[in-house]
């Protein structure tokens, strides 16, 4: 199953921040943002997680869940966490196969270097567990925004 907008989100079991197993299922009846990212640590990531941390609570208003979601192990997740103040949830995709079902697992170039990774992207998740919106490419300023806008207008 891959990720379709309109149609039910693949549904997953990742290991967490809190030392639970964490799936979307149990988020039911939550609007879920679930937000694929590079690497712990990096300069984009670490913009990106800020926004989210700097937004949670206008998000957490629409009964919406912020779930950050990266190859990097707990451990690593636990020291972005502490370092930056991250109010939400890490979860290890630590073989990426999340990452795959939702398609964002793709080939990227860097410096003339080819190598597989996590490309930036963000889904939106209704209560009832249907993706209504993706983000794919992201550009990180201004995205957390714009999910933010989205949610408000056509979720709320």
């Amino acid at each position: 199953m891959t990720a379709v907008v309109g149609k039910k989100a693949p549904d997953f079991v990742l290991m967490s921040t809190n030392g639970e197993q964490v799936s979307l299922a149990s988020m039911k009846g939550k609007n879920v943002v679930l937000y694929f990212y590079p690497k712990d640590m990096t300069p984009g990531c670490t913009t990106e997680a800020c926004d989210f941390r700097d937004q949670h609570e206008n998000f957490e208003e629409l009964d919406a869940v912020i779930l950050g979601v990266s190859p990097d192990p707990i451990d690593k997740h636990h020291k972005f966490i502490d370092k930056h103040g991250l109010p939400f949830l890490l979860l290890a995709d630590e073989d990426h196969s999340v990452a795959e079902e939702y398609g964002v697992w793709t080939l990227k170039k860097n410096f003339g270097k080819e190598y597989m990774g996590i490309e930036r992207s963000t889904f939106i998740i209704n209560k009832e567990g249907m993706l209504v919106k993706e983000y794919r490419k992201v550009r990180v300023k201004g995205h957390v925004e714009e999910a933010l806008s989205f949610i408000k207008e056509k979720m709320a």
